[in-house]
């Protein structure tokens, strides 16, 4: 029987509607955008730039706006700066050579090219460079009493501002380190004049929402909490002056004072029980790691075994213990100040102990090549709903000046370790592994020690890599020596 007319006409109107209705799905489609998988980020430290690569340039940059430092730095260089630069070094007793103007420059170009689209950008401390107060004085015998501290706020400043630049737009996340001060190493005093306008200038481009109150905070003691961007959920990120619990902290009258520590101590157990509450994720960062400085006590006593404590990166181990207190809102610490890549996991460090909240901590290398290491910095990829650290790459310079350098990737964490994430359960994977295979001949272990000081394969990691492995996962003192020496317990 042949349709009707009525029975042809609605077949035909109900297909049409299907027809829109498919054109409007795939429209929808195209139009939304799909969600990302992982979130680029730029992890940096140690970039220790040094002003006075070109002494003579120095007058003009103290005089100039950061505005002109940029054309100033660029000029052309004095005829005599390779011998001017090698006799400050030289007064100032400088143990090595800082990032220079070319260096930085070379690596704004190479983090352009490989953390293109990143979300937000991480400076880990220490932007200025080493011996800058000596260099300072000798370059300004008649300065201001003020004058280095303003010079020390515009190095910061420029420094800041080109990160900016780089990335237009991206937050930058910048924590102090031992040498960004305005009266020393080590040295530094709360609620000072040069807190309040560095403050300022790292927060500057923060939500109007958090700008004030992270101002506030760091002129207080130069740390601050703030929300890592969308896509990221539900996650802050604290940033810690641990400058305050170094063991050679004082302040700049030189005199010990623990009140900034303990201020500081309860404003982030504070936060991290606030952010619990609130069911947040939490990142950490910091400059000065926990735990056992291993290099500066094996150059103190040839015995590891011996009665005599080992030398300690801070004063007491109560911001480790209280980041593992924490582990199951901490998604992830960021330190640095080794210059090395390294790994490391906080843990409890009551001895014996084998359970408990764990915190996954990755150790930025340095951009300044002072220790011989080739500049580098870290790519990450984070998962945007769990905050979660998913992948990593490290990037080095094939040459230590930055002139001519090409930068290319080091290594991959995935590939290198074959884990999915870099969280506290796969970094106590690895550390059991590491501990298990005390003649490092593992694959792992042999990636490890290879990547350790980028570009620059050092024999010395791997003579001492028991030692080494119980430093990175135990931050106390006693729990070190109970893994380095488990017979003396």
């Amino acid at each position: 029987m042949k349709p009707t007319l009525a029975a042809r006409i609605l077949r035909a109107a109900t297909m049409s509607q299907i027809a829109l209705l498919l054109l409007a799905v795939a429209a929808l489609a195209q139009s939304t955008p799909p969600a990302k998988a992982t979130v680029p980020a730029l992890l940096v430290s140690d970039i220790h730039f040094e002003p006075f690569w070109d002494p003579a340039k120095a007058p003009r940059l103290a005089a100039a706006p950061t505005s002109e430092w940029k054309a100033i730095l660029a000029a052309a260089p004095s005829p005599d700066r390779e011998q001017r630069f090698a006799a400050l070094q030289q007064s100032c007793h400088a143990r090595g050579t800082d990032t220079s103007p070319a260096l930085f420059d070379s690596s704004l170009k190479a983090m352009r090219a490989h953390a293109a689209g990143a979300d937000f950008v991480t400076v880990s401390g220490d932007l200025v460079s080493h011996a800058i107060q000596c260099k300072y004085n000798a370059l300004f015998p008649d300065s201001m009493p003020n004058g280095y501290a303003k010079f020390v706020e515009k190095t910061l400043d420029y420094l800041i501002g080109e990160l900016y630049a780089a990335f237009p737009g991206v937050p930058v996340y910048v924590a102090l380190g031992n040498n960004d001060s305005d009266c020393g190493d080590y040295r530094l005093d709360t609620h000072s004049n040069f807190l309040e306008v560095t403050g300022k200038i790292v927060t500057r481009n923060f939500p109007a929402a958090e700008d004030q109150q992270a101002q506030e905070s760091f002129a207080a003691g130069g740390y601050y909490s703030v929300s890592l961007p969308a896509p990221i959920q539900n996650t802050r990120l604290l940033v810690l002056n641990n400058i305050f619990m170094s063991s050679n902290y004082a302040t700049c009258s030189g005199k010990p004072d623990q009140t900034a520590a303990v201020a500081q101590l309860a404003w982030l157990t504070q936060q991290l029980a606030q952010a619990r509450s609130n069911k947040q994720k939490i990142w950490v960062m910091g400059h000065i790691p926990s735990g056992v400085d291993l290099y500066a006590t094996a150059k103190r006593m040839d015995d590891f075994c011996a009665s005599q404590k080992p030398v300690m990166f801070l004063s007491s181990e109560k911001i480790a213990d209280v980041l593992v207190e924490y582990g199951d809102v901490i998604q992830l610490a960021i330190f640095a100040h080794t210059h090395m890549d390294e790994i490391h996991l906080l843990r409890n460090s009551s001895v014996g102990a084998a359970s408990g909240p764990s915190v996954a901590v990755k150790m930025i290398s340095s951009i300044s090549p002072i220790n011989g290491n080739h500049p580098s910095f870290t790519v990450a990829q984070v998962d945007p709903s769990s905050a979660a650290l998913a992948d990593y790459k490290v990037f080095i310079a094939s040459n230590l000046t930055g002139v001519d350098a090409t930068w290319s990737e080091e290594y991959d964490f995935a590939r290198s370790y074959h884990k999915a994430a870099f969280t506290s359960s796969t970094v106590s994977e690895l550390v059991a592994g590491f501990a298990a295979d005390p003649g490092a001949k593992t694959l792992a272990s042999q990636n490890y020690i290879a990547d350790f000081s980028s570009g620059y394969a050092s024999p010395l990691l791997s003579l001492a890599w028991p030692q080494y492995v119980c430093a990175i996962s135990n931050h106390s003192a006693q729990a070190f020596k109970a893994c380095v020496c488990p017979a003396a317990q």
